[in-house]
C-alpha cells in the first residue's frame, strides 16, 4: 500500500503544513465573508430594512443575519453527501465560490431606497446562499485535514482549522474599521460599507488557486479504491438509528453548548457593547480585535492538549465555566464600559408600571403591526434608548406609567389616534422622557473618560478563553465520532445545526429577551441554559475519541 499520511511520524512536514494552510485559508475567506455582515448588522438594517421601526429595523437585520446560519445544516445535508460520494477536495472547492459569489453580490445590491423591498429580499437569498456554501465547507475543511493527520495529532492539526473562525471575524473587524477609518464615518455609513463585500472578490480568487493544488484526502482515496466508500450516504448516515442516535448525541452533548459559547463570547459581546453599551461602533470592534488577538492562540494550545488528555473533557468544562461566569462578566462589561449606566440604575432604576394585559411583544418583522397602547409607547422609548427597566403589574386598563427614581412620567393611549397625532404624541412623550432619563444620570453614549478599556479586553480576552475551549477541539472530536463512509455528512450536520441553529440565534434571542423583559443581562439566558444542557448530556452519553483509528 502506498505511503499516506498516518505512515508519517508526528513531525508537521511539508505536505502537512500545505494542507492545513490551503485548507485554512480558504476556510478564512469563508468566515470573512459570513462575518462581515454580522459586523454590519445594525448599518445594514439602516439600508436594507428602512421601512420598519427602529427597533424592529435592527432585529430583524439580525434575523437576515440568522437566516444564513438556518440554512446551514441543509447545506450540511447537500455537500456532506457530495464529499462522502465523490471526495473532500472537489465538494469544498464549490462551497468557496458559491460563498464568494453572494458576498460580492452584498457589495453591489442597490437598497430599500432605491428597489423598495426587493432589496431585504435579495439581501436575505445571498445570505441563504452563504449559510448553505458554509454548511457544506467546514466538514470539508475539518474532515480533509484529520484525514491528513497523523494519529495521536489530528486535535493540533484540525485546531488550525478552529482559529480560521476568528481569524475571518478578526480580519472583517480590520477591513470594516481600515475603511471607516479611511473614509470617515459619514461617508462609510453611507457607502463605504460596501467596500469590504467587494474585497471579497479578490479573496475569492487567491482562494481558488491554492485550493485548485490541494490532491484528495488520502484516506478516501483508499477508501475509493477499495470500493468502501458510501453509494447513499443520507440514508446510512440518518436512516440508522446507531448512527443517528450518535448525531443527535454529538448536537446536544457537543455542538449546541460548544456553539452558544463561542457566538455569546464573539458577537453577542459585540452587540451588547454596542447596543446596550452605547459604546461606539470603532471602539467596540477594536475591543474585540484585541481579545481575539489575546485569545487565538489558545486554540491551537487546546487542540494540542486535547491529543493528550482528551477532546471531552475540554469541550465540557468550558460550557460549564461559561455557564457559571457570564453573568458576573458581563455585568462586569457595563461596569468597565459605561458606569454611568450602572450608577443610574442602582440610584434612579427605571420601572415600567402598566396592565401586563396591554404590553405587547415589540417585534414587528414586515413593519406593519402598529404599538399604540401605553405600555407598548413607554417600553418602545426604552428599547430605544437601551434604558434598562423592570416590569410592575398596574391596575387592569390603566395608563402605564414610566417611573425614574422619583419621577413619574405618565404614557398615553395611542389606538384612537391617527398617524400624524400618534406620531406628534411619541415625539413629545420621548421628549419629556429623555429629559428626564438625562436628569437622573441615564447617559445617551457611553463617555470614552469613563471606558477602562484595560479591563474590558480583559473581560472579553476571558470569554474568547472559554470559546477556545470549546471550539479548539471540535472538529478532531466530531471527526473522530464517525465512519469514513459517511464522515463528511454526518459530522456536518450536528455541527451546523448546532452552530447554525443554536448558535447562530443567539444574538437575536437575547436581544428579543432584553427588549421583552426590559432586563440588559436577560438574554444571557439562552446560552447559560443551552451550555449546561450540553455538559450533562456531553458527560453522560458521549465518548472520549482520542484513540480511535479513523482509518474505518
Amino acid at each position: 500500500m502506498a505511503t499516506t499520511a498516518y505512515d508519517a511520524p508526528g513531525a508537521l512536514n511539508t505536505g502537512h503544513r500545505r494542507v492545513i494552510l490551503a485548507s485554512s485559508l480558504g476556510t478564512v475567506f469563508e468566515w470573512y465573508d459570513f462575518y462581515l455582515y454580522g459586523s454590519l448588522a445594525a448599518l445594514i438594517g439602516k439600508h436594507f430594512f428602512t421601512g420598519l421601526n427602529e427597533t424592529s429595523q435592527f432585529i430583524f437585520a439580525l434575523l437576515a443575519f440568522a437566516a444564513g446560519f438556518a440554512v446551514r445544516p441543509f447545506g450540511a445535508i447537500v455537500f456532506g453527501r457530495l464529499g462522502d460520494m465523490i471526495g473532500r477536495k472537489y465538494t469544498f472547492l464549490i462551497t468557496i465560490i458559491i460563498m464568494g459569489s453572494s458576498t460580492f453580490l452584498v457589495g453591489v445590491l442597490p437598497g430599500y431606497d432605491s428597489i423598495g423591498v426587493a432589496a431585504p429580499v435579495i439581501l436575505i437569498a445571498l445570505r441563504l446562499l452563504q449559510g448553505l456554501a458554509l454548511g457544506g465547507e467546514y466538514g470539508g475543511a475539518a474532515t480533509y485535514v484529520a484525514e491528513h493527520a497523523p494519529h495521536g495529532k489530528r486535535g493540533l492539526y484540525t485546531s488550525f482549522i478552529q482559529i480560521t473562525a476568528t481569524f475571518g471575524l478578526f480580519l472583517s473587524l480590520l477591513v470594516i474599521l481600515g475603511t471607516r477609518l479611511g473614509l470617515g464615518t459619514e461617508t462609510f455609513d453611507s457607502w463605504g460599507w460596501r467596500i469590504p463585500f467587494l474585497i471579497s472578490a479578490v479573496l475569492l480568487i487567491v482562494s481558488v488557486y491554492i485550493r485548485l493544488q490541494l490532491s484528495e484526502s488520502p484516506v478516501f482515496q483508499q477508501m475509493k479504491a477499495e470500493g468502501k466508500h458510501s453509494k447513499a450516504p443520507l440514508t446510512e448516515a440518518f436512516g440508522q438509528w446507531k448512527n443517528l442516535k450518535l448525531v443527535i448525541l454529538a448536537l446536544l452533548g457537543a455542538t449546541a453548548g460548544q456553539a452558544v459559547v463561542w457566538y455569546t463570547g464573539q458577537f453577542y459581546a459585540l452587540y451588547f457593547l454596542t447596543q446596550s453599551l452605547k459604546i461606539d461602533g470603532t471602539t467596540a470592534n477594536l475591543l474585540i480585535a484585541a481579545a481575539l488577538a489575546i485569545g487565538t492562540p489558545f486554540f491551537v494550545f487546546f487542540g494540542w492538549l486535547s491529543d493528550r488528555i482528551g477532546r471531552k473533557s475540554i469541550v465540557l468544562a468550558g460550557c460549564l465555566l461559561a455557564a457559571l461566569t457570564y453573568f458576573p462578566i458581563f455585568r462586569g462589561l457595563t461596569h468597565f464600559g459605561n458606569p454611568a449606566i450602572e450608577q443610574a440604575a442602582a440610584t434612579s432604576p427605571v420601572k415600567v408600571v402598566a396592565d401586563p394585559r396591554a404590553c405587547r411583544f415589540q417585534f414587528d418583522p414586515v413593519g406593519k403591526a402598529r404599538f399604540t397602547s401605553s405600555c407598548d409607547v413607554a417600553k418602545s422609548a426604552l428599547a430605544k434608548r437601551g434604558i434598562p427597566y423592570s416590569n410592575i403589574a398596574g391596575e387592569p386598563g390603566s395608563v402605564a406609567e414610566v417611573k425614574i427614581g422619583d419621577v413619574t412620567l405618565s404614557s398615553f393611549e395611542g389606538g384612537a389616534l391617527d398617524s400624524k397625532a400618534f406620531a406628534e404624541q411619541s415625539k413629545a412623550f420621548g421628549t419629556q422622557l429623555g429629559a428626564a432619563l438625562k436628569a437622573a444620570g441615564y447617559p445617551e453614549k457611553a463617555d470614552p473618560s469613563q471606558t477602562n478599556n484595560v479591563m474590558l479586553i480583559v473581560l472579553l480576552a476571558i470569554l474568547v478563553f472559554y470559546v477556545t475551549m470549546v471550539y479548539g477541539p471540535i472538529a478532531a472530536w466530531l471527526v473522530e465520532m464517525f465512519p469514513t463512509r459517511i464522515r463528511y455528512t454526518s459530522m456536518s450536520l450536528p455541527y451546523h445545526i448546532g452552530n447554525g441553529w443554536f448558535g447562530g440565534f443567539v444574538p437575536t434571542i437575547g436581544f428579543m429577551l432584553v427588549a421583552w423583559k426590559g432586563d440588559i443581562y436577560y438574554g444571557l439566558w439562552y446560552p447559560i441554559i443551552v451550555a449546561i444542557g450540553t455538559f450533562f448530556i456531553g458527560l453522560l452519553f458521549l465518548r472520549e475519541t482520542k484513540d480511535v483509528d479513523i482509518r474505518h
